[in-house]
């Protein structure tokens, strides 16, 4: 499995650092990390995908999910996502946009925006 999540909990947010792959395979550990945090009581989350370097569909399904489920329990769900020059980690960004989904995700550049209250998503 060519991926690594690391949990980390900054005020009300419990921010996955997710490095990697985000394919067939792989995705289902983000979707288990994302329930767990819900699990656990923490209803407000920023998937940090800034370390991915590929993502199918089976990836974006699971964003999807977890917006779903942060939607139905009233949660937040911020993604963070490579600036577009970025040229190894703009693959996700480029894959959203294709498929049209990108503007269903609040998107940071950063971990440290997404957990700022006071920071505005990036536009699509």
């Amino acid at each position: 499995m060519n991926l690594h999540v690391d949990v980390e909990e900054l005020g009300p947010w419990t921010v996955l650092r997710i490095r990697g792959e985000l394919d067939l395979l792989t995705s289902p550990l983000v979707r288990r990390r994302v329930h767990d945090a819900v699990a656990g009581g923490r209803h407000d989350v920023v998937l940090d995908l800034s370390g991915v370097l590929f993502c199918d569909s089976s990836g974006v399904g699971v964003l999807i999910a977890a917006r779903r489920l942060m939607r139905s329990c009233q949660g937040r769900l911020r993604v963070v996502l490579p600036a577009r020059g970025s040229e190894d980690a703009s693959h996700v960004n480029r894959v959203l946009a294709a498929l049209g989904v990108r503007r269903l995700f609040d998107v940071y550049g950063d971990a440290a925006e997404a957990v700022d209250e006071e920071t505005q998503p990036l536009s699509a």
